[in-house]
């Protein structure tokens, strides 16, 4: 069953989501080579507590960390480790955040320092590919139309979406109806409507759709082992134009 936020409901979320979106703009002054992914790890669950948050995906299926560190080929849910990032890698950041009950998620993909031209194309395509999708989430059109967005846009570019992942409808719970998968035809699934609330997160392989997930359980990388992309933002559906509650932009 979808949910329809209520007035209320959606002022919690445009604070949760906001808190997400600080977030990650602050961390991104931290992404340097030699920095540890465990250091921005901590970084993020203190600026949360700071912030009267709490971290939505540390304990949420037993994963131990409050943000993913996704570097270079891995995809999405790569743990905070020791790890040091370095000169040329790209890092994708993932946050969920919980406000007075209420869940916000949002994603990004970095450079360390300068990267190739090949990787700026990728991370070009992946949010680019979010931004097409966000630009079908208004009342009249259905799920698989940001779907078909999504990956006529990557495909068109020679790259590859990810199947295994989708994005989600997103407020009490992290994870609610309707799915929303990176690919398919248009026209197809829920009609949107005024109060729902969407996690639109392309995922963006260079050479392949296909995954492997590593020994650790949780680390998704691209089976060719190619570099990926993850660009995420929590959207509302209005009467009119979407809200992204998770943008900085327009605050």
């Amino acid at each position: 069953m979808i949910l329809l936020k209520s007035p209320w409901e959606m002022d919690l979320l445009r604070v949760s989501n906001r808190i997400a979106a600080e977030a990650l703009e602050e961390l991104k002054k931290l992404i340097e080579p030699g920095v540890e992914t465990a250091e921005l790890d901590r970084f993020a669950e203190a600026y949360l507590q700071a912030k009267g948050a709490k971290p939505a995906f540390k304990g949420y299926n037993d994963y131990p960390n409050t943000l993913c560190t996704s570097v270079n080929e891995a995809i999405v849910h790569g743990i905070p480790s020791s790890r040091r990032l370095q000169e040329g890698d790209i890092i994708s950041l993932d946050i969920g955040t919980i406000f007075s009950g209420y869940y916000g998620d949002a994603a990004v993909t970095l450079p360390v320092g300068r990267i190739s031209q090949e990787a700026e194309r990728l991370l070009e395509v992946a949010r680019t590919a979010l931004h097409l999708a966000i630009e079908k989430a208004r009342p009249g059109y259905r799920v698989s139309d940001m779907s078909y967005a999504i990956q006529e846009h990557v495909e068109g570019q020679g790259m590859f979406v990810v199947k295994a992942f989708v994005g989600h409808g997103i407020g009490k719970a992290l994870h609610e109806e309707p799915q929303i998968p990176n690919f398919g035809p248009p026209g197809k699934g829920p009609l949107l409507r005024p109060g729902m609330v969407l996690a639109i997160e392309p995922m963006v392989n260079m050479g392949t759709s296909e995954i492997v997930i590593l020994e650790d359980k949780w680390t998704a990388v691209t089976g060719d082992r190619s570099l990926s992309a993850h660009f995420e933002h929590t959207v509302a559906i209005t009467e009119n134009s979407p809200e992204i509650l998770t943008s900085l932009d327009h605050q």
